[in-house]
């Protein structure tokens, strides 16, 4: 059935609306937004102060709840993909991690064959993080999978994907890197530069050859040196790339997050969580595809060496954190974490706006920018009636 919401706000595709109502047609699906004085002719939700928003679109994560994206387990994408819904992401790729050839496959395997028995957060695409990296700034990649980048490898785990695989992540400095950015650009999946050593001039050329975005930017990346500006200062300086970052205080100062919004703006600045396992759980030991990691004090770390590995971060909490933080307004922040990352992978025909005929994917947001809600389809799906 065909009804109305009413807000305070609402974060349309390009512009914040004050007041108003917004259909949601019976086919679960955005309709015409009508300005206040109006007469609604079928119900009206009314969420009073609150404010409607695009469904976040988590574009980089690992795990949560206690699984892992490279456990290939069916059941554990159906709990992150609900779990993912108290997050108020509503669309999520899947995020791979550097590992054998076979077990990217199956894993690549498992997601597209069982698309139907996910229906929390909709998996739009993966993500594959990796093997193509370099060991000096693996992070929390296992060094022993690491290599150069390999088209027909690339060709096979996209056929078990069923073309699913929307976006790669290289280190520019791998051997074939440009000749392989080309080819995968040309077959329409986005190429992230990181986990790197490159110099300005490796990324600059890869992102020439039409690599579009930079992987969790700040890490994964020598420091910026004004002599040997590298991965940083491509990241910072060239223009039309996009640029990940994430927002959890403990991978970037709110300095360093600043300095990226003050050169690339909010339209090309990515919010992304790289959550591992233990997102949503409580402190303790837990495993980062084969590594160890231990949870304390809102940071996963590698039990050997210590580096971070991935966050347990929440998408909402991010859009939170860059608004306490002064450093963005709140409708730049759910952009950053909306519409950006769907147009970055490509995927903003089907989630991250609010337009009329996309998929009423959406969330309720209090005016302190805490999520009230998360619809689907239309649909309220958090908080639950026994939630």
């Amino acid at each position: 059935m065909t009804y109305y919401l009413h807000a305070a706000k609402f974060f349309l595709k390009n512009h914040t609306a004050n007041g108003g109502y917004l259909t949601i047609t019976d086919d679960g699906c955005f309709g015409d937004y009508h300005r206040d004085p109006w007469q609604p002719d079928e119900p009206v939700v009314d969420y009073g102060d609150c404010w409607i928003a695009p469904g976040l679109v988590d574009t980089h994560i690992h795990g949560l709840l206690g699984y892992d994206v490279m456990d290939n387990d069916v059941h554990g994408l159906q709990v992150m993909s609900r779990g993912l819904l108290q997050a108020g992401v509503t669309s999520w790729l899947p995020t791979t991690l550097t590992a054998s050839s076979a077990r990217l496959t199956a894993v690549c395997q498992t997601i597209a064959t069982h698309l139907d028995q996910i229906d929390g957060a909709k998996v739009q695409g993966i993500y594959l993080e990796g093997p193509y990296f370099t060991a000096e700034h693996k992070g929390a990649q296992d060094p022993q999978y690491l290599r150069d980048p390999d088209w027909h490898e690339f060709q096979q785990w996209q056929m078990a994907a069923h073309g699913l695989i929307k976006k790669i992540a290289v280190a520019p400095e791998r051997q074939h890197a440009c000749s392989f950015v080309k080819k995968v650009v040309r077959s329409g999946v986005v190429v992230a530069l990181g986990h790197s050593s490159a110099t300005y001039e490796q990324a600059l050329a890869c992102v020439e050859a039409g690599a579009s975005m930079f992987t969790h930017t700040f890490n994964g990346m020598p420091e910026f040196k004004h002599r040997q500006p590298g991965m940083v200062g491509a990241a910072l300086t060239l223009r039309l790339v996009d640029d990940e970052i994430i927002c959890d205080g403990h991978h970037n100062d709110p300095a360093a997050v600043q300095l990226l919004l003050d050169h690339k703006g909010p339209e090309h600045t990515v919010l992304v969580t790289d959550c591992m396992r233990a997102g949503m759980m409580p402190d303790g030991d837990y495993l980062l595809g084969e590594l160890p990691v231990y949870v304390k004090d809102g940071m996963a770390r590698l039990k050997n060496g210590n580096n971070l590995a991935g966050s347990i971060l929440q998408l909402k909490d991010a859009v939170k954190n860059i608004v306490d933080w002064n450093i963005a307004s709140a409708q730049d922040a759910i952009m950053m974490a909306s519409y950006v990352p769907a147009k970055s992978v490509n995927i903003d025909d089907k989630c991250g706006v609010i337009l009329p005929g996309h998929a009423a994917d959406f969330i309720v947001l209090r005016p302190d920018m805490t999520l009230q809600a998360t619809y689907l389809d239309g649909i309220k799906r958090y908080p639950t009636s026994s939630e």
